[in-house]
């Protein structure tokens, strides 16, 4: 059936105010020249809404039924790897035919966007349980406690690493003028490999690691860097020192240095970087030097001396402060990997 022009507004008034003036809905047609069927709907809108005018108009149906969007909601939340090419597929069997354009649409509708999946350690089971333990076991010690610990760890800080990932606003046709463009080497320019600690007091010492790091470089490292960081941040008595579980790390002659020193080491999950803060000082520091844009090895090594020297002491006593909701985000995520 061939669509019908719609009424103006005028002759729509018209046929009201004829309904008014006592005429049925025959008659008015009649008059009018239009259907009696059109007369009715114009007088039972008026009736109703008190108006002639169209109403707001929803748009388009929805070409996939609530059953539809149900059985996608499903798939997605069981599978969030799903493409949108899958989910046109699976309802193309069901009977429904659409676009990926309209399941991309249907899914934002329901709060769901695309984004890139976070890169995280493998966890096995092993894990999981070890990541638990530790979160429940150290759930409710003081803030006295991890006054007390010595975080440490090793990172790689790349001459043009960070620089990649910076934003630029521009036109839509300058996107190769020198100012939005990032000018790149290979292999990100070079590298260095840095150790660092830190506890609630401030920062301790950061050392380049020179060469490959072996068991005996790394008890170099802590007779040279270690000791000296708590004598500096005046841990006192009893201070524990945190490091993950490297091999060159829980090597033996590792642990008998340690002990030779007196110094307790706290017991640690494997494939826990979120559960050392000291992860979130490494983000801070390779965001300032970025900023710096060194230029050569040497300047890359000075420029990250300079920086983690400028972190203020408020900043690593808030991240030990706020240590319990990193345990607590681990046992709300069943032992996998958080945010932290």
């Amino acid at each position: 059936m061939a669509k019908t022009k719609e009424l103006s507004k005028d002759v729509r008034d018209k046929i009201v105010d004829l309904h008014k003036a006592g005429m049925g809905y025959k008659t008015i047609a009649k008059q009018l020249g239009e259907k009696v069927t059109t007369v009715g709907a114009i007088i039972r809108k008026w009736k109703k809404h008190k108006r002639t005018v169209n109403l707001p108009r929803p748009g388009a149906p929805c070409k996939i039924s609530p059953r539809g969007v149900a059985m996608i909601m499903r798939t997605v939340r069981n599978q969030p790897r799903t493409t949108r090419e899958d989910l046109v597929n699976d309802l193309k069997a069901a009977g429904t035919i659409v676009t990926k354009k309209t399941i991309g649409n249907t899914l934002r509708r329901e709060g769901l966007k695309s984004c890139s999946a976070r890169k995280v350690p493998l966890l096995k089971k092993a894990h999981i349980h070890a990541r638990l333990k530790f979160a429940n076991e150290h759930l409710n010690d003081s803030e006295d406690n991890w006054v007390k610990v010595l975080w440490s760890d090793e990172t790689k800080m790349e001459l043009f690493g960070i620089n990649s990932t910076r934003r630029v606003w521009r036109r839509r046709n300058a996107a190769y003028d020198p100012k939005n463009t990032i000018p790149t080497v290979k292999h990100g320019g070079g590298n260095i490999m840095l150790w660092g600690c830190f506890s609630a007091k401030g920062t301790g010492q950061l050392h380049r690691i020179k060469g490959t790091m072996d068991g005996a470089m790394y008890r170099q490292i802590l007779g040279e860097n270690l000791l000296p960081s708590a004598r500096a941040l005046k841990m006192g008595r009893g201070w524990v020192f945190q490091h993950d579980n490297d091999p060159k790390h829980t090597a033996k002659a590792t642990k008998e240095w340690l002990k030779k020193k007196h110094i307790k080491v706290l017991e640690w999950p494997s494939q826990s970087p979120d559960l050392n803060p000291i992860e979130n000082l490494w983000r801070e520091l390779k965001v300032c030097v970025a900023q710096r844009q060194p230029q050569n090895i040497t300047a890359l090594e000075e420029i990250c001396m300079e920086e983690w020297a400028k972190i203020p002491a408020t900043v690593c006593e808030n991240l030990v402060k706020t240590y319990r909701k990193c345990l607590t985000s681990v046992i709300a995520n069943k032992g996998y990997i958080t945010k932290y």
